[in-house]
């Protein structure tokens, strides 16, 4: 690398390399490419999901606390994966069947993607590597909530439930800060 490139890399903030979160590239349940770019300015609770597991009644969790707070500027993007015993073993379509005929869900539905090991997607790799603890993902159901900056803000484990108090109070002390410019 050159002396000129060296000095431009420090004068570049961090949060504006090429490895910023919202501009990793994943895809929608539909398949088209997108980017945590489509919800900027509000509060993301980023959740890896499974359709067979023991903690998938979270997905009425998910869809009440989303119902609640969208209108405030939240919203849920889950992550399906079939990365813990094989739980989400299905096609996108049949995820997404499942989900909006059994939990009536409406949030944000991505593609199955891989949240653990070599072949991990790049968004996952962001939140592990930014958040607390930078520890492994250990199942089902772990989220990640940012702010309306795109900034990893908290993490919770796949036990605490999507309305559990130290949640609610985190997303809501979220929704009364202003996006910075």
């Amino acid at each position: 690398m050159g002396i000129f490139a060296s000095i431009i890399l420090m004068l570049v903030p961090l949060t504006m390399l090429a490895s910023d979160l919202t501009t990793i590239p994943f895809q929608t349940n539909s398949g088209d490419t997108t980017t945590l770019e489509a919800f900027a300015g509000q509060v993301v609770l980023i959740v890896n999901t499974a359709s067979e597991c023991g903690h998938t009644p979270q997905y009425a969790g998910l869809e009440a606390i989303y119902e609640k707070y969208k209108s405030r500027g939240f919203t849920v993007v889950a992550f399906p994966s079939n990365d813990f015993d094989a739980q989400e073993p299905g096609t996108d379509a049949q995820i997404r069947n499942f989900c909006t005929t059994m939990y009536g869900v409406q949030f944000p539905l991505m593609k199955k993607i891989p949240v653990l090991g070599e072949n991990k997607h790049p968004l996952y790799k962001y939140l592990v590597e930014h958040s607390e603890p930078a520890d492994e993902i250990q199942w089902n159901f772990t989220k990640f909530l940012l702010d309306r900056n795109g900034n990893v803000a908290a993490r919770f484990h796949y036990r605490v439930k999507p309305d559990a108090p130290e949640v609610i109070a985190k997303i809501e002390e979220l929704l009364g800060e202003k996006p910075s410019e």
